[in-house]
C-alpha cells in the first residue's frame, strides 16, 4: 500500500495501483475552498468524480463537475480545481507519474 502525501491545504494523494504505461491516484479534498493548484504535466489524464463537487479549469475552459462524472486532460495542457463540496477524485495517468512515487 502506498502512503498517503499531503499536496496542499486540506488535499492529499494516494496511489492506488501503478505499471509503467499506467497509474491510478485518489486525491482527497476535505473541505470546500481546498484547492488542486494549475499545473500542467506530460501525461495524459482522466479524472473520475467519486464524491464531492469540484470546479475545474483546463486550458481556457471551466466547468463543474460532481459524483459520477469524468473527463479526460490532455498532455500538456494546464489545469487545476476548486473544491465545491469535499469529496474524492481518482485519476489515471498515462504513462505513469514517476514524480509521484
Amino acid at each position: 500500500m502506498y502512503p498517503v502525501v499531503s499536496t496542499g491545504p486540506d488535499v492529499t494523494r494516494q496511489v492506488l495501483a501503478d505499471s509503467p504505461a499506467l497509474m491510478t491516484v485518489r486525491f482527497h479534498f476535505a473541505r470546500a475552498g481546498a484547492e488542486g493548484a494549475l499545473h500542467q504535466h506530460p501525461h495524459v489524464q482522466s479524472t473520475f468524480v467519486a464524491s464531492g463537487r469540484f470546479r475545474f479549469q483546463v486550458g481556457g475552459e471551466s466547468f463543474e463537475v460532481g459524483p459520477g462524472d469524468a473527463f479526460v486532460i490532455p498532455s500538456g495542457v494546464t489545469h487545476g480545481c476548486l473544491c465545491l463540496e469535499p469529496g474524492d477524485l481518482i485519476d489515471g495517468f498515462t504513462p505513469r507519474r514517476d514524480d509521484f512515487l
